[in-house]
C-alpha cells in the first residue's frame, strides 16, 4: 500500500496528494488483483473483506472514494452505505457487484451511491469511472459549507456571509475541514490526531488548534460533544 504524500500519478496527472481509496470485496484474488492496479494507476489503497472492516474505515479515516461490493460477509455493502450516509459521511461510492439487473442498480443509487458497476466489468472502464469519481470530489471539496458560511480549502480562507475573510494555518484549515466534510460525525480527539496530526503527537495538539479555531471564528464553530469528541458547529 502506497502511503498518502505529494506525488505524480502518470493516470491522474500532477496533484498534491495520492487520492486514497477504500476497496471493499471478500473476493480475495480480486481484491488483490484491484489493490495492486489502483496502486500501479498512483492512489493509495485500504482494503477491506466484510462489511464491519469496511464500516470501521470509513468512519474512521478519510477517503476520496470508495469501491464497494454488496454480497460481504458480516454486514451487507448497501447496509454499509446506508450507515455511512447516516453518519454524514459523504466519500462517493462506486458499488462493484455481480448484482447487475435494473432494480439492483435502483437499490444501489437510491442507497446513496454516485455510480454503480456489475461484474464481470471491463478494468479500463472501471478506472475510468473510479477517476470522475474522484475529480468530482476533488472539485466539491474546494468549498465546504459552515452554515452561513464557506471554507475555501484551496487559500485556506473562510468567507463569512457578510463578506468578510477569516485567514487559517494549514493545520486549522484541515481540522476544519475534516470536520465540515462529515458534518454530522463526532470524531474523538485520537481520530483527529490521527486524521490530521501527527500520530507522535500528544491529544493535547488537537484541543490546543480547536481553541485557535474557536478564537478566530468564535467558540460556535466547533462543538464539543461531552464524553466523545468534536463535531462541526457554525461559523
Amino acid at each position: 500500500m502506497r502511503g498518502v504524500g505529494a506525488t505524480r500519478s502518470p493516470a491522474l496527472g500532477k496533484t498534491e496528494r495520492v487520492p486514497a481509496v477504500l476497496l471493499v470485496d471478500d473476493d480475495k484474488d480480486l481484491s488483490v488483483m484491484l489493490e495492486r492496479v489502483l496502486t500501479d494507476e498512483g492512489y493509495a489503497v485500504t482494503c477491506a473483506r466484510d462489511g464491519q472492516a469496511a464500516l470501521h474505515a470509513g468512519l474512521s479515516k478519510a477517503f476520496d472514494a470508495i469501491v464497494l461490493d454488496r454480497g460481504l460477509p458480516a454486514l451487507e455493502g448497501l447496509d454499509v452505505l446506508t450507515r455511512l450516509r447516516a453518519k454524514g459521511v459523504t466519500t462517493p461510492v462506486l458499488v462493484l457487484s455481480a448484482r447487475g439487473t435494473t432494480q439492483d442498480r435502483i437499490a444501489g443509487l437510491d442507497a446513496g451511491a454516485e455510480d454503480y458497476l456489475a461484474k464481470p466489468f471491463d478494468l479500463e472502464e472501471l478506472l475510468a469511472r473510479l477517476r470522475a469519481l474522484v475529480r468530482r470530489h476533488a472539485d466539491s471539496a474546494s468549498e465546504l459549507s459552515l452554515g452561513t458560511s464557506r471554507l475555501v480549502m484551496s487559500s485556506r480562507t473562510v468567507r463569512r456571509a457578510n463578506g468578510q475573510e477569516v485567514q487559517l494555518s494549514e493545520r486549522e484549515s484541515a481540522l476544519l475541514g475534516l470536520l465540515a466534510s462529515r458534518p454530522r460525525q463526532v470524531f474523538s480527539r485520537r481520530d483527529l490526531l490521527s486524521l490530521v496530526f501527527d500520530d507522535a503527537e500528544s491529544e493535547a495538539a488537537v484541543e490546543t488548534y480547536v481553541h485557535y479555531l474557536r478564537k478566530k471564528l468564535g467558540r460556535s464553530v466547533i462543538r464539543t460533544v461531552r464524553g466523545v469528541g468534536y463535531r462541526l458547529g457554525e461559523a
